[in-house]
């Protein structure tokens, strides 16, 4: 199955090292790749091999303490 891509609006993201943090939490997640944060729009952008992963990277966005 080829990659889908995503793009979830994060909430609470403030500077550059929240939108790293962000970034940094998704890239850990095997099965996504490409991923691109833009603080100023408030989103997040990614390729998910399954939809099992959308549930994970929102899931793993939170814990990080921001709101996807």
């Amino acid at each position: 199955m080829a990659s889908q891509k995503i793009t979830l609006t994060v909430e609470g993201m403030s500077c550059g090292h929240c939108s790293g943090t962000v970034q940094r939490v998704l890239e850990e997640i095997d099965g996504i790749s490409n991923v691109s944060v833009d603080l100023n729009a408030k989103k997040a952008s990614f390729n998910a091999d399954n939809s099992e992963l959308v549930d994970k990277a929102i899931k793993k966005i939170n814990e990080a303490g921001y709101k996807a």
